[in-house]
């Protein structure tokens, strides 16, 4: 199969990730819920991979990665944990139902209000974005790279053009390990994080990294092998936002995946650029399709058949030709919304740092014969 649905989960992991995993599986223990030898070694090393994560993403120290089990559920942290009755945020169109649903379900039942930045000209303006700031407004989320068209919004603009007291939640599920990203640099309050992506690790391995002023409150309740005595959550992190076991072969391989992303990201990036430019001009020379997207260094490239729908072309790349892509909406209505691409959505198309030339000519091959 000629894999091309990166963006939703790597269809490629490192041998050393896959090593990490079976190293796990095989002496696995509950890390840091015990005092034995085996769980002590593995709470370490958990510990070694919030610090490469801090470091990696210019976060505010180990203690402030918490791991989850998918980077939807960071941002139900993020979002959930932070605001109350009576605030406001203000999102993108660009934004994943991970961030789409929780507003929703927040101005049901907590009376939240948000509003949504548009494009203009075709892009996410820091200036648009900054503009929906209310007096009564908590938080900012914008993704770091749209997973439909892999634009990547300016977030350090649009941080400067915020009030100080609005915290800025940025979704990485698609930038983390293709771009360089720097909480610090940044001005990045909450950064969710899909380890199973850019970041090559299985699935199951996610984190929520904080600022010093992003202090959300739990969702979550039960055991964290701490102050078990207390009725409530722990007041410190990680242990507050981390109830129940921690998945050890996925932060391992996370760790993995992460320390391969410290030194090849930009090597990737590159690879990553080279491809979707490619199929971009292979796109442009061909009567019966539009690309919608632009050549970015993270791999996506969502493009549509003029007379067939999304879902069926991609059907057809599955059946007929053994290419694996995405048709329809991406789990991003109002992206597609403001492409002017719903309900149909569109064929997406997303790259790993590890393929090559040989990829993009299948698939342009395949299209050809469609």
């Amino acid at each position: 199969m000629i894999y091309l649905d990166n963006a939703a989960t790597g269809g490629f992991k490192p041998a050393a990730v896959q090593s990490a995993v079976i190293a796990a599986m095989k002496a696995c223990a509950n890390p840091g819920r015990s005092g034995h030898r085996l769980s002590v070694a593995q709470a370490e090393h958990v510990l070694e991979c919030r610090a490469l994560l801090s470091e990696l993403f210019g976060g505010y120290g180990y203690e402030r990665v918490i791991f989850t089990r998918s980077c939807t559920e960071a941002l139900n942290y993020a979002l959930l944990g932070t605001l109350k009755a009576g605030d406001h945020a203000v999102i993108s169109c660009l934004e994943h139902n991970s961030v789409l649903r929780p507003l929703a379900f927040l101005q049901k039942t907590r009376g939240v209000t948000y509003d949504v930045a548009p494009l203009d000209g075709g892009r996410l303006r820091p200036e648009t974005v900054a503009a929906l700031v209310r007096p009564e407004t908590k938080l900012c989320c914008v993704t770091t790279a749209s997973n439909v068209t892999g634009e990547a919004p300016d977030l350090k603009a649009i941080r400067a053009l915020l009030p100080a007291r609005v915290l800025l939640v940025a979704d990485g599920a698609q930038g983390a390990g293709h771009l360089p990203i720097s909480m610090r640099e940044m001005g990045i309050d909450a950064l969710a994080l899909a380890g199973h992506k850019g970041l090559h690790a299985i699935q199951g391995a996610a984190a929520l990294l904080l600022s010093e002023r992003c202090e959300p409150e739990p969702i979550l309740f039960g055991g964290t092998g701490s102050e078990s005595f207390n009725p409530a959550m722990p007041s410190y992190l990680p242990d507050r936002l981390e109830a129940g076991t921690l998945s050890y072969p996925a932060i391992c391989s996370l760790f993995e995946g992460a320390l391969l992303v410290k030194t090849r990201r930009a090597e990737g990036a590159k690879n990553l650029l080279q491809l979707t430019s490619a199929l971009f001009s292979a796109l442009s020379a061909l009567k019966d399709y539009t690309p919608v997207f632009a050549p970015n260094p993270c791999g996506i490239a969502a493009f549509y058949h003029h007379t067939s729908p999304s879902e069926e072309v991609a059907g057809i790349l599955s059946e007929r030709f053994d290419v694996a892509v995405r048709g329809g909406l991406h789990c991003a209505p109002l992206a597609h919304r403001a492409l002017g691409t719903f309900p149909d959505g569109l064929v997406r198309a997303s790259f790993s740092p590890f393929q090559t030339m040989r990829e993009v000519n299948a698939l342009v091959q395949a299209l050809k014969k469609i």
